[in-house]
């Protein structure tokens, strides 16, 4: 990618705004002017009535504007009323009405849904033990509402980590719908029975580092991108530490499509060129730790800027290595290209039984070849005798038998000369 753009982007947003959303973000205008200070804060209730407005006109457009520019939706107050808007689980486009837990039978996985939410809320609230225990059973009550009510999704690692962020923004009630949202429309890829379809997201990385940056593409050709599997699989709120962080970087994520989480990593990764550069290829592992943990501190605002970029730059359809070609169609990053674009939960539990049942015939396919390979052998053995046969009845019928044999009689007669 160009840098240069990104700066002159960046330039663009001026200091005003820095320093305003900069205290949006929970740091102190103490230091400054009592007059500068008030015009901050004019500028902050301005932007706060902004995105009013366009939840109450149901202006996404403007709302996927203000979720994207600095300082994203400002405050706790505003996603309360803007994420159900972009998740379209508000009371007026909700798609499907969640069954309480107690109605429904309970979910093969809710085991590791307890081990996981036994060792949450590590990083944030900061709150009494008594209110932490009482965040956990919330936070296990919605994860097994949502998937007693979808059955066939599979409970992943990390899915928590989602959950507890919604939660704490949004409220319990709120959060339930939320969740089924981003479960069938956004992760949906990674709630089937494999990670297979994962994996092939985690592909796209390099396709998008070498349409930005070849060289850098190539210092890293020998790692996999595995890396980046936590990360994108929990939506970064497995690795991002402070609250207010991974609000924001919500706010981004949803109002943009599920693939724009691929290139926010992609992002990350060019962001620290010089520093992957003074890694030896030599040293991959050395070089898949220092992919594997977010940049710290995080400049969440410059890489939302440079994602958007690479993604206006380089569309999926774009990238090399036919690595949006492997995505198959009922992927939820192609069927959701356009995030606000109307489809039922049945039509996304379609998608998934589909894609469920692609899995399963590679998987098929997979074993054949592998059993192929591992007896190559004794199959090839078996096949040259069965060509053999062939041979022998197609020359019978033909009555080539005793011209061949007459000709192997006077070679073997001239072999004894």
């Amino acid at each position: 990618m160009d840098q240069s753009r990104i700066s002159s982007a960046r330039a663009s947003v001026s200091s005003e705004e820095d320093k305003l959303f900069t205290a949006s973000n929970g740091d102190s205008t103490g230091s400054l002017p009592s007059s500068e200070a008030e015009r901050l804060s004019s500028l902050r209730a301005e932007k706060a009535e902004a995105i009013r407005r366009a939840c109450t006109s149901r202006d996404l457009d403007a709302l996927v504007e203000h979720a994207t520019s600095e300082g994203g939706l400002l405050d706790d107050e505003l996603r309360q009323i803007a994420w159900p808007l972009l998740l379209q689980c508000d009371d007026k486009t909700r798609h499907d009405d969640l069954k309480p837990l107690g109605e429904l039978p309970r979910h093969v996985d809710e085991d590791q849904v307890q081990l996981d939410v036994d060792r949450s809320f590590v990083y944030y609230p900061s709150a009494p033990e008594d209110e932490i225990s009482a965040k956990k059973e919330q936070l296990s009550a919605l994860i097994r509402q949502v998937i007693r009510n979808y059955p066939m999704l599979c409970y992943f690692q990390g899915y928590h980590d989602i959950v507890q962020v919604l939660l704490l923004v949004l409220g319990e009630q709120k959060a339930a719908s939320a969740m089924a949202q981003i479960s069938l429309f956004r992760i949906r890829d990674y709630m089937l029975p494999t990670l297979s379809p994962a994996i092939k997201h985690l592909q796209l990385i390099p396709a998008i580092i070498e349409t930005a940056d070849p060289k850098l593409r190539q210092h890293l050709a020998n790692i996999q991108p595995f890396f980046a599997l936590a990360a994108t699989l929990t939506l970064y709120a497995h690795d991002i530490q402070e609250y207010s962080d991974i609000a924001r970087l919500f706010d981004f994520i949803l109002a943009k499509e599920p693939v724009v989480t691929i290139y926010l990593f992609a992002a990350i990764i060019l962001s620290r060129k010089k520093e992957l550069l003074e890694i030896p290829t030599e040293e991959p592992e050395m070089l898949h730790f220092t992919l594997s943990k977010l940049p710290c501190p995080l400049d969440l605002e410059s890489h939302i800027l440079q994602a958007t970029q690479l993604f206006q730059d380089h569309p999926p359809e774009s990238l090399p290595f036919g690595a949006w070609k492997q995505i198959p169609r009922c992927s939820v990053l192609k069927a959701s290209r356009d995030p606000f674009q109307t489809y039922t939960v049945d039509e996304a539990v379609q998608l998934f039984q589909q894609q469920a049942r692609q899995i399963r015939r590679e998987e098929r396919r997979q074993q054949v070849l592998k059993l192929a390979w591992n007896h190559r052998r004794s199959i090839g053995s078996v096949v040259l005798a069965v060509v053999v046969g062939v041979a022998s009845i197609y020359i019978r019928k033909k009555g080539l038998d005793a011209s061949i044999w007459s000709v192997l009689g006077r070679l073997q007669t001239l072999w004894r000369r």
